[in-house]
């Protein structure tokens, strides 16, 4: 690389008389016009990042309004069940009361709960292959349910997709379907306020108590007796015993001798959620957590009366690496357990006694626990329940019960028949809707009636009333899975009208003009306010869409028509943003396969790869486009940096985390293994590696610009490995703690890698960005001493002076502008696991080697350098352990700072960690424009301001792509699965890349041209 040096014009000779001296007349006005310059650029630059703002607030309403039509909705009914009215009369029965029962006779009078967070089905039930941490460890439910079939029980207990724990415990407590919006009273915030199984319980007068997880008292403020509750924090995943120690602490005590103090225990269990998390499941810790929870379970049963129903269950599953989140069958296949002393459980009415040995066996729902628990403990069963009491609980111990199973089937059968005449009235639905429900409920109660009077078998009036309540779920899974299409439709045309702005913006100028910059936003302002009173006026009347949407319509429309007429008014007008090189050309066919390509399942589900073949395809054209270059120094170059960029994608391409669908035809290389959470012993060498190599390759791209000088010394050759050897040091104290390799405490060692943390973001950060908006020029200026002249015979002597020779003149903009990039490239490599970290610094030396690209080619001005840029951002989010699914993300980064969950730096910590590609692709599009350009060059901050738009403008397709397609196919089977993750996986992208572009990208554009420009003079 530094080859290039002599024949590159690095070194730069300036004659005395050009510098900025003051000591002649015209050195004053100099100094006016700079000034006046500097005012006019730092307006130019305000006017700038309003306009990107602007177009960040179009992303942000199209993506809410798409969202708030795609995501389903149900409407919340505020009915609640009453103990004294029953939907359907029992023969021989009248309403009851608590104490007895309300509508049917009670089986328990207290129940301890126990939840388990993200127990598998198969962990609970023996494994004879080779098995692995999770098998054989949790062994009590199995057992007893083999050995004391009357007393317990053991099932798959299946979950609704999301399989987030308070989703789950929304369905576990109301019978109801999950919903991403629910419609009611309480939309505001997450208190569950319709009619649920604790509710009940709390209007019975019983004494709730509440151990472990907090999320309990979001959802039920106020419910629990605040003398006996504890509740803990359930997001540090890190912490595998705090909350499971506490829980037991305080539950056996209560077992043992507050008997009288209580009716209901709930006690929710982390310690396994938080290990699959941390480890994945296949680790010794699961292995440790399953059977402390086996002991646990048994002492549990020996402190039990013969009155208390204890039940033991999974919220839901975990994947191959622990987490959850989505609908994969590890995610939803959960376990329940139920367990009394007193004879009162059966299998017989199916004739299968032992438990199922998978999950695909007998599943029952988890919407089936509210209608079986209030039956057994004496409930009314919620209003808006839809689900059917599990026959094992209810058949009876002996020869099967039919007329108990037909009894409480009708009871639950025609509670939901109930609700469903309730929803249908205040949806205003009509009959056909549940037509063929209600024709299975009429069969039903006939022979219902018929079995009162002995002329029908209570089994078959068991089987008919499943029947209703089968297809009656089905019905209300599709009424549910209703989508607010014009408000879809509305997102989408705001995307996309975002999408025609930047595209001209970005493409159809040929130089920036700042004059025109003041008349758009003008337009667009008052426009938009013209818009926004409009809209306001239409929501007044009470039209669709409603007061909000049409105010927000109506400000965003307004706006884009105040655009759309600048355009239309401007006189030397913009042509169509249409490609005029083969580079272009090739940035649109790209941008473009990718739109389209989302339509189809096995090209979201296979991103990766496809991002590898498209950047391949860019490295061999650069190196075809570098061979013909006429300059020796530029070929050369070109070749050089261009095999280097393919040769660093392949590398990356080996970092891979396998999507479930991807299997069998993919290998997980990111973790130790594909059943785990934390690095290979190996992959702790990556960061230490980094920290060798990767500053020194830095300071090679410098030296070949003659820059490593001044500024870049300090920051690359110290600040940037000391940075990137303590990250090293952090993951390394991280695996000795997961792996107890030292002899230290936990607490202590928690202490040191926080600590250790919190100094590398400090220094990235705050001394980073105060060191960079100070920083002098990378360059140093050789003043030669002036050489005399004549001799004091023949003439007077005289001075010359030599002229001055600047290092770094030509990438005084690009070297500088660098040190931003640099602070973020230290936080995000921290941010990431150790093969991540290895990922993102292969990614800093492609940018380096993509922008030795551009200049060799002449492409600063060209879409393939920030459309690249973007690729490889897209490209690196999948090669540091993601994937667009929710249970890829790594929650666990937020605690890698700090000790507790603290807002809003948590969230922004696990930000960092999830789109830390993106971000530094964004941070580094204006060195597509800023590389290797003199200090006096024109137009600058168009270019950039052009670069940014070009890069958002990739990211906006994209999104606008994945929400019309998700749109499209809201029907079809792998919605949830593939389509939806997809689309809010780019809706997200695309807003942190617009603030990142703006509030780091263009701002520090500012920053550096001003500190350049206070030395060299503005152009």
């Amino acid at each position: 690389m530094e080859d290039r040096t002599a024949s590159s014009s690095m070194l730069q000779k300036i004659e005395p008389q050009q510098t900025l001296a003051t000591d002649n007349p015209s050195g004053d006005l100099i100094a006016y016009n700079n000034r006046k310059k500097a005012v006019q650029f730092k307006a130019s630059h305000g006017l700038l990042l309003t306009f990107f703002f602007w177009i960040f607030s179009l992303h942000a309403l199209g993506i809410f309004f798409f969202t708030k039509g795609f995501l389903l909705t149900r409407l919340v009914l505020d009915h609640k069940s009453e103990c004294a009215s029953p939907p359907i009369d029992l023969p021989g029965s009248r309403p009851g009361s608590y104490s007895a029962g309300c509508w049917y006779p009670k089986t328990f009078d207290k129940a301890v709960i126990i939840v388990i967070d993200a127990l598998r089905y198969d962990f609970a039930v023996p494994f004879s292959g080779t098995s692995h941490h999770f098998h054989n460890a949790l062994r009590v439910l199995h057992e007893t349910a083999v050995q004391q079939p009357e007393t317990a029980f053991l099932l798959p207990f299946i979950a609704d997709p999301p399989t987030a724990t308070l989703q789950r415990l929304k369905g576990l407590t109301t019978g109801t379907l999950p919903t991403f919006i629910d419609l009611g009273s309480n939309f505001g915030g997450t208190a569950i306020e319709e009619d649920n199984l604790v509710m009940q319980l709390r209007a019975a007068g019983k004494t709730l108590v509440h151990l472990g997880d907090d999320t309990w008292h979001s959802l039920f403020p106020g419910y629990f007796d605040a003398n006996l509750t504890h509740a803990y924090d359930s997001f540090n995943v890190w912490d595998l015993h705090t909350v499971d120690n506490g829980v037991t602490e305080h539950l056996m005590p209560l077992l043992k001798t507050g008997s009288g103090k209580w009716d209901i225990i709930i006690g929710h269990y982390l310690g396994v959620d938080h290990a699959g998390h941390r480890y994945g499941p296949d680790h010794s810790a699961m292995n440790d957590k399953l059977k402390q929870m086996d002991r646990v379970i048994r002492d549990i049963m020996v402190a039990l009366d013969d009155e208390t129903l204890l039940v033991v269950m999974g919220d839901h599953g975990m994947d191959t690496k622990g987490d959850h989140g989505g609908e994969s069958d590890d995610e939803v296949e959960a376990a329940l357990w139920m367990y009394s002393k007193k004879a009162v459980f059966g299998h017989g009415h199916n004739g299968l006694m032992e438990p199922p040995s998978t999950a695909k066996e007998r599943p029952v729902g988890q919407i089936d626990l509210v209608p079986t628990l209030a039956l057994l403990l004496g409930m009314p069963i919620p209003f808006n329940n839809l689900g059917s009491p599990i026959t094992e609980a209810l058949v009876g111990s002996k020869q099967p019960d039919w007329q108990k199973l037909a009894a409480v089937n009708a009871l639950s059968a025609a509670q939901i028949q109930r609700y469903q005449h309730a929803y249908s009235a205040a949806r205003g639905l009509g009959k056909d809707v549940f037509s063929v429900a209600h024709t299975l409920w009429t069969i039903a109660l006939d022979m219902w009636h018929g079995a009162c009077q002995n002329t029908a078998p209570n089994a078959e009036v068991f089987a008919a009333f499943t029947r209703y309540q089968t297809e009656n779920l089905r019905i209300c899974r599709s009424l549910w899975a209703r989508f607010d299409v014009p408000g879809m439709v509305y997102g989408i045309a705001l995307l996309g009208c975002a999408l025609a702005i930047l595209a001209y913006y970005a493409r159809a100028t040929t130089f920036f003009r700042a004059e025109d910059s003041p008349l758009f936003l003008r337009q667009v302002v008052l426009y938009g306010a013209f818009g926004l009173v409009l809209g306001l006026s239409i929501g007044l009347t009470g039209a669709s869409p409603g007061m909000l949407d049409s105010t927000l319509l109506g400000a965003a429309g307004g706006s884009i028509v105040g655009f759309a007429y600048t355009i239309i008014e401007i006189p030397h007008g913009y042509p169509l943003p249409l490609p005029n090189s083969t580079w272009g050309w090739l940035s649109l066919l790209i941008t473009g396969l990718q739109t389209v390509g989302f339509a189809s399942n096995s090209f979201t589900i296979w991103e990766d790869e496809i991002l590898l073949l498209f950047l391949a395809t860019f490295g061999l054209m650069s190196l075809a486009s570098s061979i013909r270059q006429e300059k020796a120094t530029d070929r050369a170059l070109g070749i050089l940096q261009s095999s280097f960029f393919l040769v660093l994608t392949r590398i990356a391409s080996l970092s891979r985390l396998c999507r479930e669908e991807q299997m069998p035809y993919c290998r997980s290389t990111y973790y130790s293994s594909a059943t785990s959470s934390t690095s290979a012993s190996w992959q702790l060498l990556i960061p230490f590696a980094l920290a060798l190599l990767l500053p020194s390759f830095v300071k090679g791209y410098y030296k070949g610009t003659q820059s490593y000088v001044g500024s870049a010394v300090l920051w690359i050759g110290f600040a940037l490995r000391m940075c990137l050897l303590a990250s090293a040091i952090y993951w390394t104290l991280d695996a000795a703690d997961d792996n107890d390799w030292l002899n230290i405490s936990k607490d202590t060692l928690r202490i040191l890698k926080t600590t250790m943390a919190q100094l590398v973001l400090g220094i990235s950060f705050v001394a980073g960005t105060t060191y960079y908006a100070w920083a002098t020029p990378c360059i140093s200026i050789d003043i030669p001493e002036a050489v005399e002249n004549g001799s004091a015979e023949t003439q007077p002597k005289t001075t010359k002076p030599k002229p001055m020779t600047v290092h770094g003149y030509s990438n005084m903009h690009g070297s500088r502008y660098f040190l931003l990039l640099t602070n973020w490239l230290i936080a995000i490599i921290l941010l990431q696991k150790p093969m991540g970290g290895g990922s993102i610094g292969l990614l800093a030396l492609q940018i380096l080697a993509l922008l030795e690209i551009i200049d060799a080619n002449a492409l600063s001005r060209s879409a393939i350098g920030p459309v690249t840029l973007a690729m490889l951002g897209n490209f690196h989010f999948f090669k540091t352990g993601h994937q667009a699914t929710l249970s890829s993300i790594q929650w666990e980064t937020a605690f890698i700072a700090l000790k507790t969950i603290r807002y809003p730096w948590s969230p922004l910590l696990v930000v960092l960690n999830t789109y830390g590609a993106q971000i530094l692709t964004a941070v580094a599009v204006p060195l597509v424009v800023l590389w290797k350009q003199p200090p006096k060059k024109r137009g600058v901050l168009g270019d950039v301001a052009m670069a940014v738009a070009t890069f958002m403008l990739y990211f906006a397709a994209v999104n606008l792509a994945t929400a019309m397609w998700a749109g499209w196919l809201r029907r079809h089977l792998m919605l949830y699965r593939i389509f939806s993750p997809r689309f809010m996986t780019g809706a997200a992208a695309l807003l942190v890349v617009d603030l990142v572009g703006i509030f780091v990208a263009v701002a520090g554009v500012r920053w550096n041209l001003v500190g350049v420009s206070e030395v060299f003079g503005w152009a």
